[in-house]
């Protein structure tokens, strides 16, 4: 599909590896004729001149050979650098369209290696085959047209050996071909396995479970060790089968060329033209083997990331999708579904209306459905059945940038970028100027911190932020999303990292924040969501309960006076509370 692109590039290089390779064929021919004039038994005076002559031509050819291979190389480092960077490019764009769910379900570390796999096994591919098979297959052509000329039973004799070679190393390729396969999946998930420590290496220490990771981690590399060595053994038995063929094929085209040769059929020349022409075939051939078993490794390498790409998003924009207006905030859950898998419905017939510009919290127990209430407003999942509607409209039939263009959101665990803070605080609006920047990062609270830091805004913060605490992570997210001002905000456990009083002063931020917003706060803290214009309890995926703070704390038996109760200072178990 890349290819296609360079579709006159791509046609230019196998032409040029043609006529080189052609050339190549030829250049034999003229030795033949140099030594049969040699050994002609004529005087050397008279002979002279037309080996000279000879010598001038061999010249000619091989410098038009060279002047060609170094066009061809250039163009062709143009070619297929460019397909490379398009492959990694359409690998990018292709992953980052992926639900949520999908990079849930995967390793950061092995992703980033199946595309590193699939753009190094195209270039692989690419060069095995206008390099080594494209010259195999004209020079051996070449090389059968020019003996069936000469002598055809030398060439259905190397004709038949060469069919019967490609079947053999056809049939022990796809042989081994799984064996490949097996030994990259055991790969990959070696890459996984050793990603997934690193990353959660301070757990390994907290937990002393670093003997046992290791004792895992040894028994994968072990299977992957004798994955490998299975392969490269059945290679080797390959190899020593294809030798043997040679030394036959060697040994069948000499046998009948000395016959020819006693007949006065065949002169010296001759003999200098079959060896030479001998030389080359086998050198293809001995390269098609290992040709073969390239392109076969390369593309068991490339079949993971191919997956993928051939794996439909599970999110996508309706053909008829139109980017999304919002004039007044509303957002409905009309009676919606949504289960995570078949077993068990996470919402059940769930409805609700947020007026525009209301200011609506989220509170209930752990797998309630508060956090999915987020994340199928955002769409990073489609609803199982029912509707989400902002300002009437089903979000389904709207474009999922403008949708996620119109919401700012802050998760209960943010990740930044390795970047400077002031690329993690400018990534909410990239065009803002760098004083907006500071204005967001003031009423975030999160200015005198940076300030503080040895380069302040320019301070790189680490992968996914780790140089910085979970409150100053959680502060930046809270200043990049100020800094987008979009007509909806939705804060899922937004204070969680905060101390109780970085969090009286960020709630202050948080009011200027959401002024003139429809906003939804989801909360374990109920401190967070007190002044909320209407809370809603969740629980098993429906509504227990919504008002204010004040009516649901009126309910003598009430679900949030209970959480209520609870956090003020009750104590599981104690009678008192």
């Amino acid at each position: 599909q890349h290819i296609r692109q360079y579709r006159m590039l791509f046609t230019f290089l196998l032409i040029i590896t043609v006529i080189t390779e052609s050339i190549s064929v030829v250049i034999p021919l003229y030795y033949k004729q140099f030594f049969d004039l040699i050994f002609s038994g004529a005087a050397p005076s008279a002979v002279a001149p037309a080996l000279t002559r000879l010598v001038f031509i061999i010249f000619f050819f091989h410098l038009a050979a060279w002047t060609l291979w170094r066009i061809r190389s250039f163009s062709d480092t143009h070619f297929y650098l460019k397909v490379i960077i398009d492959i990694v490019n359409t690998c990018f764009s292709y992953l980052h369209d992926h639900s949520y769910r999908f990079f849930s379900n995967q390793f950061v570390g092995s992703l980033v290696r199946r595309v590193n796999r699939l753009a190094d096994s195209f270039e692989g591919i690419w060069e095995r085959f206008i390099n080594e098979l494209l010259p195999l297959v004209v020079r051996v052509l070449a090389i059968l047209a020019v003996l069936a000329y000469r002598r055809p039973v030398l060439s259905l004799i190397l004709f038949g050996w060469t069919v019967a070679y490609l079947i053999a190393n056809y049939v022990f390729i796809r042989i081994k071909v799984k064996y490949d396969v097996a030994a990259a999946a055991i790969d990959s998930e070696v890459t996984g396995r050793l990603a997934d420590t690193i990353t959660n290496n301070v757990n390994i220490k907290v937990f002393t479970g670093f003997p046992r990771e290791f004792a895992a981690f040894k028994e994968l590399t072990l299977r992957q060790f004798r994955a490998w060595r299975f392969a490269i053994n059945l290679n080797e038995i390959i190899v020593a089968f294809q030798v043997l063929l040679m030394i036959a094929a060697e040994l069948m085209i000499f046998i009948y060329a000395i016959r020819y040769w006693e007949a006065g059929i065949l002169t010296v020349g001759d003999f200098a033209l079959i060896q030479a022409y001998l030389l080359q075939v086998f050198d293809k051939l001995w390269g098609f083997g290992n040709v073969l078993r390239r392109i076969y490794k390369h593309l068991a390498d490339a079949e993971e990331m191919v997956d993928i790409l051939n794996t439909p998003h599970e999110v996508t924009d309706k053909p008829t999708a139109t980017p999304l207006v919002i004039s007044r905030g509303a957002i409905e859950f009309r009676n919606v579904d949504f289960s995570y898998n078949p077993t068990r419905l996470v919402l059940k017939h769930f409805n609700l209306q947020v007026s525009p510009g209301e200011r609506v919290g989220f509170v209930g127990s752990s797998g309630a459905g508060k956090s999915t209430i987020a994340a199928l407003i955002l769409r990073f999942f489609d609803v199982t059945d029912g509707a989400i509607l902002i300002d009437g409209k089903n979000i389904a039939d709207m474009t999922q940038k403008s949708l996620r263009a119109a919401i700012s959101y802050v998760s209960q665990e943010p990740i930044l970028f390795h970047r400077t803070l002031m690329e993690n605080i400018r990534y909410g609006r990239p065009d803002a100027t760098d004083a907006k920047v500071f204005d967001a990062a003031t009423r975030a609270h999160c200015n005198h911190f940076i300030q503080n830091l040895p380069h302040t805004y320019e301070t790189f913060v680490g992968e996914r932020g780790i140089k910085l605490s979970g409150g100053e992570r959680q502060r930046i997210a809270i200043a990049r999303a100020i800094l987008k001002g979009t007509p909806i905000l939705i804060l899922d456990e937004a204070t969680s990292s905060l101390d109780s009083k970085a969090e009286v002063a960020i709630q202050a931020a948080l009011e200027n924040l959401m002024e003139g917003k429809t906003v939804i706060v989801i909360a374990h803290r109920l401190s967070t969501i007190m002044k909320m214009d209407r809370i809603v309890v969740v629980r098993e995926g429906e509504i227990a309960e919504e008002g204010t703070h004040d009516a649901l704390l009126a309910k003598p038996d009430g679900l949030y006076k209970s959480l209520w109760q609870l956090q003020v200072g009750g104590f599981i178990g104690d009678p008192k509370k």
